[in-house]
């Protein structure tokens, strides 16, 4: 990563440097603290000094010293040792709050590990998932809000009661202990991390803002993912959210034009695919449903295999695609997977169809510019242009990825020329 700029590295970076001092220290507020104050020494200091050999050893090192000289005054205060406040039993001696990390921590990458702790048994799943893609995953509250439909108020709220839930706890970010080599708790926090990371994908590839994506974002989420994958390789449920993720991914270079235009799925140029990922992903998709299709990633993974494959869209088993939504509805009830249904619902028994279905998310997609992109495409296919315009500048004057505002104005005026 030395090459990277300066500010892609210190957000790469960041999630890692937060894990190794949240292991050590087990103070998920004071780590932050310090992990801010490190990231801020870096800006300002590299710049003119040169970067650092190991950019993410440097950073540990001066997170730790914050945090220890915060130990220390707070020890001076109280008139107690600076080893009594740290949390971590394992590492009760002076190496515990040394300011240089340890051969280990140069090289461990504790963001995987930091989003099983931060999906602490204490919160709920909702809270938990929010608390991580903040702290972790790097998204904004109002990233965070937007991904579970909520006003951004009411995601900070929730963010900050998480964290005092988890103040409260006595030890909340110790390792989840295992019994006879079984991972235990750790399962029980695997489907929050799986939603953690799928989340984090979705908004490095749908993006709000002026780029329709952010690759910071969606390579972390893969490299996790395969982390994820290498650790739980028979996990069907691992295995098909990195198929997800990889027969998405494969789609990136098609999905935008020369100037930045959004380009929807059935005008993507195809042999822009990235071939590799495909075949890949396909091979995971294929695994991950060897056992039955009983988790919402593997149905999500047939999908995407399923598009993947289809060498136009004209050819699009739309019919099966119609039933995997059926199941994945079934399985994992989402407004956004009813909308995706009711496209498919359109393709295979008419746009009608799709536009009831539709009807039925107003109360649970309220401002959604979506759910208006969609019905102004099922509009169009009905023949009905005024009311597919009308659904398009809708779309376009609710969502905030200007490429995406491009593309349905540029539809809506499409549909005027006609």
């Amino acid at each position: 990563m030395p090459d990277a700029p300066l500010e892609d590295l210190l957000r790469d970076l960041a999630p890692q440097v937060l894990g190794a001092l949240v292991r050590r220290y087990g103070d998920f507020d004071a780590a932050e603290d310090a992990l801010q104050e490190a990231l801020l020494a870096a800006a300002t200091q590299w710049p003119t000094d040169g970067r650092p050999d190991n950019p993410r050893a440097w950073l540990i090192s001066v997170g730790q010293r914050r945090i220890v000289d915060t130990i220390r005054a707070e020890s001076a205060r109280r008139n107690r040792e600076a080893t009594n406040a740290i949390r971590d039993p394992d590492r009760p001696d002076a190496q515990s709050y040394s300011t240089v990390p340890d051969d280990e921590d140069k090289d461990r990458d504790d963001t995987l590990t930091l989003f099983f702790l931060c999906c602490h048994p204490a919160l709920s799943p909702a809270s938990a998932i929010a608390l991580t893609l903040r702290a972790v995953g790097g998204l904004t509250t109002e990233e965070i809000a937007r991904a579970f439909l909520l006003p951004e108020r009411t995601m900070a709220q929730r963010i900050t009661r998480a964290k005092k839930r988890l103040a409260a706890e006595e030890r909340p970010f110790a390792v989840p202990a295992t019994s006879n080599g079984q991972r235990g708790e750790w399962n029980e926090r695997l489907d929050n991390v799986l939603r953690v990371l799928y989340l984090i994908y979705t908004e490095g590839h749908t993006s709000g803002g002026e780029r329709l994506h952010r690759t910071d974002l969606s390579t972390e989420a893969i490299r996790l993912a395969r982390a994820l994958y290498r650790a739980l390789p028979e996990n069907p449920e691992v295995t098909g959210l990195l198929a997800i993720l990889l027969l998405t991914d494969a789609r990136r270079e098609a999905r935008t034009g020369s100037h930045g235009e959004l380009i929807p799925l059935a005008d993507q140029d195809r042999s822009l695919w990235d071939r590799d990922m495909i075949i890949e992903g396909v091979r995971l998709a294929t695994a991950s449903v060897r056992s039955g299709l009983i988790g919402q990633y593997q149905i999500q993974a047939a999908i995407a295999a399923l598009h993947a494959q289809t060498p136009c869209a004209e050819h699009t088993d739309w019919p099966r695609i119609l039933l995997l939504y059926n199941a994945l509805e079934r399985q994992a009830p989402n407004p956004m997977v009813t909308l995706n249904r009711a496209v498919a619902l359109a393709m295979v028994h008419g746009p009608q169809a799709g536009l009831d279905l539709t009807d039925t998310l107003e109360s649970t997609l309220p401002g959604n510019h979506r759910l208006e992109a969609v019905r102004a495409h099922l509009h169009e296919m009905a023949g009905d242009p005024e009311e597919a315009i009308t659904s398009y500048l809708t779309a376009a004057r609710r969502t905030t990825s200007l490429p995406e505002r491009n593309y349905l104005t540029l539809q809506a005026a499409r549909l005027r020329r006609a």
